[in-house]
């Protein structure tokens, strides 16, 4: 019977069959997915068929994975030179980010950003603790906001401690897969405990000698949402190593330069030194945004080094 995988925690999957059903499952042998050298070949969000193996049903095998329709890649934080899928068969991705305690970085949004557009994943940005924010923080969001809403992406200020902000958001989750992810320490385990009050997650206190937060999800998994739709939380992050990209590629996963690149003089232009390049103009017009562009060379410089 077909089962969707919500949580896995290494060998054992939680899965859901077809009747709302829930089973405890292992793999049945060693499966490979799409060519991809993976640290974990079943990922939250697949689809996969099982069979059950006891008599009250509770523990089941999986025979099968179904293809997916895409999924999120990460650089496994272990091992540097194997990747970790990070979810499958998704409808978008929410970074949760935050301008204070801790602040995130451009590079850290950029780089979700860019991985989501390689594997045809829309995004959408919740700058969380608006709480905290004095005008510094404001006038920062404000600047942020624009140079995003000017790439397509919709940015959204919320209060997870103060419940504000957060019913747009949950607009946006309605019958649709959400990846939710960001940053350690970012709140979102307090975002998930407002848009499903039943569920209770852990919260930690940002760790006070290095400004970052305290790891409190240990595995992705995924949450049926009481209006429809399903959220796949993931663990705070302290990096987001990019994964399967070439150099070439950077700028199409930028959308507002990927509407430019037939303006340049060069097909294989890579928007630095060469001459005619209409990237680089539209940064001098201030069409697109500096930082952006700063996020670009430093995501093309880290490409083919050993770490990120």
């Amino acid at each position: 019977m077909k089962a969707h995988i919500y949580k896995s925690t290494g060998s054992w999957y939680t899965v859901k069959d077809e009747s709302g059903k829930w089973h405890n499952a292992r793999m049945k042998g060693i499966f490979k997915i799409d060519e991809i050298t993976s640290t974990n070949p079943v990922a939250v969000g697949d689809v996969v068929e099982i069979e059950t193996e006891n008599e009250n049903e509770s523990t089941a095998t999986i025979t099968e994975i179904a293809g997916r329709r895409n999924y999120i890649n990460r650089q496994s934080p272990r091992y540097k030179h194997q990747h970790h899928i990070v979810a499958a068969n998704l409808d978008q991705s929410m970074l949760v980010a935050t301008l204070k305690e801790p602040r995130t970085s451009q590079g850290f949004i950029d780089r979700f950003l860019v991985a989501s557009e390689m594997y045809h994943v829309p995004s959408i940005i919740v700058f969380n603790k608006a709480d905290l924010y004095k005008k510094k923080e404001l006038e920062k969001f404000e600047q942020w906001k624009g140079i995003y809403e000017a790439a397509g992406y919709k940015v959204f200020l919320v209060s997870a401690k103060d419940n504000e902000g957060i019913e747009q958001v949950e607009e946006e989750l309605v019958n649709k897969t959400t990846l939710i992810s960001g940053h350690s320490g970012v709140g979102k385990s307090s975002l998930l405990n407002v848009i499903l009050p039943n569920l209770d997650l852990k919260t930690k206190n940002i760790s006070g000698w290095s400004g970052k937060g305290q790891h409190t999800t240990t595995f992705a998994e995924m949450f049926d949402l009481p209006n429809g739709g399903r959220l796949i939380d993931t663990p705070g992050m302290r990096e987001f190593g990019l994964v399967d990209i070439e150099k070439q590629e950077v700028s199409h996963y930028f959308p507002e330069m990927k509407r430019r690149l037939n303006d340049c003089q060069f097909n294989n232009c890579l928007h630095v030194n060469e001459p005619g390049c209409a990237i680089k103009d539209a940064v001098a017009d201030g069409v697109i945004s500096e930082d952006r562009y700063v996020s670009y060379v430093n995501i093309l410089d880290s490409i083919g080094a050993t770490s990120y």
